[in-house]
């Protein structure tokens, strides 16, 4: 068996049926996945939209925690300029999504490259295992249970009530924490 089946089988192993232990990572980008798709995003665009929250998000806290430093401002505000008239920035669970348009319709980039969907359907498969359809289905659930203009306001705020709990500060940077499908369901209304 592969090491990278053995992880997938361990993964499937710890899910409980109503709880699973995750990285907050693959949570997010799920959850801002499918927010992404309840405010009218094909689901491809959703999927690079989401891994682009996710990732924006570990950056923000790696630079909060001191384990990234950011560019400086002058290398900032370069490429800003670069890229006006090439991108546009999407809204999304609070943060600016940098997407670009590209033939196969609206893609989430990172380091100015569009993300390929295919890979975060991966990761998101892979970091689930038999739970992906399961916690899928309980947060769409959620998503449509608002309407989209009062979700698109309180996603990352109700994302904060069910993201798995994990220690405080740098201990808890890729720590796992449970995550209830329970929990999400109960905050559909």
């Amino acid at each position: 068996m592969t090491p990278a089946r053995q992880a997938e089988r361990k993964i499937a192993m710890a899910f409980s049926g109503r709880s699973l232990r995750i990285n907050r990572a693959p949570v997010l980008t799920l959850w801002a996945a499918v927010v992404a798709e309840r405010l009218g995003f094909e689901q491809d665009e959703a999927l690079t939209l989401g891994r682009a929250v996710a990732g924006l998000n570990a950056y923000a806290k790696g630079v909060s925690l001191g384990l990234f430093t950011p560019a400086p401002k002058e290398i900032r505000e370069k490429r800003r300029k670069l890229a006006a008239g090439e991108t546009l920035h999407v809204d999304l669970l609070g943060r600016a999504v940098p997407a670009a348009r590209t033939p196969e319709g609206l893609r989430a980039t990172s380091k100015e490259r569009p993300i390929a969907p295919e890979s975060v359907a991966r990761y998101l498969a892979a970091a689930y295992g038999d739970a992906l359809g399961e916690v899928r289905a309980a947060m769409m659930r959620l998503a449509r249970s608002l309407p989209p203009t009062e979700l698109a306001r309180t996603a990352f705020h109700l994302y904060e009530q069910f993201r798995p709990k994990v220690p405080a500060g740098a201990r808890g940077w890729g720590a796992k924490g449970e995550l209830s499908v329970a929990r999400i369901e109960s905050l559909a209304r």
